[in-house]
């Protein structure tokens, strides 16, 4: 297990100040808190919000569109960063039989939700108000749910691991989701073909022509040469035309780094999600990353403050639907998927790992905050039921007592060192 405590709090404690700073602000001045989160930068430009007007459509890029639309594509750059080394590389954590399980249970960590919160929906009434939200609770949110793993299983637990492994393999899922369910305006397929095109394009003429034309010279003088002068700049441009093509397209631009990411020069091999080593690796992926670090961690505390200001008098049946598909849904399909793998399936668990530690991870995991957030600003307009929903994403915090009280009834035996 390598060591990630330090990179997941520092994201952890400033997203918690701006979502604590948004929770205030919100219930002790609403007026001033929406005319800010959703002040005008650009009444007329060629990204933001769309607008119809007088048969015409236009963009506005407000402050929130900037947040949620533009910065946060760095940090879902980061995420899709981790998950594709974990799947490509060499002793990726998602590749081979040992991720069998985690994935499978992953699988019903995002199944088990859905069940509940539709299931729910039906029961009280307003199904066809609230339907189109049943992907908030299939969030796991990375930092949060480490945090509170490691209080619960201690750093050495191969639970936390396995924990780790879900979680990254649940917002993979989620990055899905948003791609195909969530779209933000009529889709047009055809600008997708631009990002496309920008990302073979920087592939072929700065990553792989000259590592072809290196062949047989150790000394590589054409990839030092464009790792030298040239950089992240190609990589970045091409990160600018995917996004606006992710947006014409009607998809939910925050996604359009994703085609960018595979093109980076990367390392022969994986060293863990979120790996410290990672920091002193030179290629040019680990190197973006690392420069990243500090400026997302600042995107997350802004995002914070953008989404989390939601009234207490907003509670509403959208809030007990998120929240009882994220402690009720994530356990169940968690435990129940994790033990059919394990068990029926003879694919086994970590060396340590009970199958009671299951439902623990199955609790933890249901912290949704980030991701759910997220997904709840997509899937509703702006107004009441987006609000609701957004409470019961908040809400979920709880999951971390409940947490520690499932800990102790499974008598969950802390293990600090592995």
């Amino acid at each position: 297990m390598y060591r990630v405590w330090n990179y997941i709090t520092t994201y952890s404690l400033l997203l918690i100040g701006g979502a604590l700073l948004a929770l205030i602000w919100a219930n002790t001045n609403p007026d001033s808190y929406h005319h800010f989160v959703h002040y005008v930068l650009f009444d007329t430009f060629f990204i933001g919000e769309l607008h119809e007007e007088g048969g015409g459509v236009t963009r506005t890029l407000t402050l929130h569109f900037l947040v949620n639309d533009v910065l946060m594509a760095f940090f879902f750059a980061i995420a899709a960063k981790e998950v594709w080394e974990a799947v490509i590389l060499e002793n990726g954590s998602l590749r081979g039989s040992k991720a069998v399980t985690p994935l499978i249970a992953t699988a019903g960590g995002m199944l088990g939700p859905v069940a509940v919160y539709l299931s729910l929906a039906a029961v009280l009434g307003v199904f066809e108000t609230v339907s189109r939200g049943w992907a908030i609770p299939t969030a796991t949110d990375i930092a949060f749910s480490y945090l509170v793993g490691r209080m619960v299983f201690g750093a050495g637990h191969p639970a936390v691991r396995f924990l780790l492994l879900l979680a990254i393999a649940d917002d993979a899922g989620g990055l899905i989701i948003l791609a195909i369910f969530y779209p933000t305006g009529e889709l047009a397929p055809a600008w997708l073909l631009l990002s496309l095109g920008a990302a073979v394009a920087v592939f072929v003429l700065f990553n792989w022509l000259p590592r072809r034309l290196d062949r047989g010279n150790q000394l590589r003088p054409n990839s030092t040469w464009v790792r030298k002068y040239l950089s992240f700049w190609p990589y970045l441009i091409a990160g600018c035309l995917s996004w606006f093509g992710f947006q014409e397209a009607g998809i939910h631009p925050a996604l359009g780094l994703l085609p960018i990411v595979p093109t980076i020069p990367h390392a022969d091999r994986a060293f863990g999600i979120f790996a410290e080593a990672e920091q002193y690796l030179t290629d040019l992926l680990n190197w973006v990353e690392h420069h990243l670090k500090y400026p997302v961690e600042f995107v997350l505390f802004f995002f914070g403050l953008m989404n989390a200001g939601v009234e207490f008098s907003a509670i509403g049946a959208p809030t007990w639907l998120v929240l009882l598909g994220l402690i009720i849904g994530k356990p169940v399909g968690i435990f129940l998927f994790g033990w059919f793998a394990a068990n029926v399936l003879r694919l086994g668990l970590p060396e340590g790992m009970r199958n009671t530690d299951l439902v623990v991870v199955g609790c933890v995991a249901a912290i949704g905050f980030t991701v759910a957030l997220f997904v709840a600003s997509v899937a509703f307009p702006t107004g009441p039921v987006q609000d609701a929903a957004k409470m019961g994403a908040l809400f979920s915090f709880g999951a971390a007592i409940i947490s520690i009280v499932a800990g102790k009834v499974f008598r969950v035996q802390k293990v600090e060192f592995s």
